[in-house]
Formats: structure tokens, C-alpha cells, sequence
């Protein structure tokens, strides 16, 4: 089980964005990597296409690994190691292992 999932808020740890916050798009989990928006930005040049009719340099994120990533807790608004426990009927949860708290 990831501890880290679509739509969670996370924060980097580590490279040249170390301490941004964004919003995990998209998990690729056999890479062991996520797709968050702000984080890890490249230029790409992009063709002008009958879709997309304006090209040129465009600014697109890439993955970072998810070991480079850590979870903002909603509780205590801060960067987070994240628990897993089982619940009394069979369940998994994450959990905050600051402030005990479910996510």
C-alpha cells in the first residue's frame, strides 16, 4: 500500500524545488514516482499543432520519486511521516504520525 495517493497534498524534501507544496496529480506506482503540479517544472518545446494552435516553450511537470516527497498533514499543517493502521473491521487508514490524527 503507497502511503502517498492522488489528490494528497505533499511537500518536497529534497532537489531544486526542496520545500514547495503542491498537489499530487498522478502516482506511477511500478516507477515508485508522482506527477505533482509546481514541483520538478521543465521547459518542453511544443509544435503548433491543429489542436494546439499556439507553440513554443511550454512549462510542464515531471515526476520526482516519491521518496523525495513527504505528506502535509491537514491537522497540524505540516510536512508529516505517515502511519499505516488497521481498524477493527478489517480496514487500512493512514495516520498522521505527529498528531495521531487520520488522513
Amino acid at each position: 500500500m503507497l502511503k502517498i495517493k492522488r489528490g494528497d497534498t505533499v511537500q518536497a524534501i529534497k532537489g531544486k524545488d526542496r520545500g514547495k507544496k503542491g498537489k499530487v496529480i498522478n502516482i506511477l506506482g511500478a516507477q515508485k514516482r508522482a506527477i505533482v503540479e509546481g514541483i520538478n517544472m521543465v521547459k518542453k518545446h511544443k509544435r503548433r499543432t491543429q489542436q494546439d494552435q499556439q507553440g513554443g516553450v511550454v512549462s510542464v511537470e515531471m515526476s520526482i520519486a516519491l521518496s523525495n516527497l513527504m505528506m502535509v498533514c491537514k491537522h497540524c499543517s505540516k510536512a508529516v511521516r505517515v502511519g499505516i493502521k488497521g481498524l477493527k473491521d478489517g480496514t487500512k487508514t493512514r495516520f498522521c504520525k505527529s498528531c495521531k490524527e487520520a488522513i
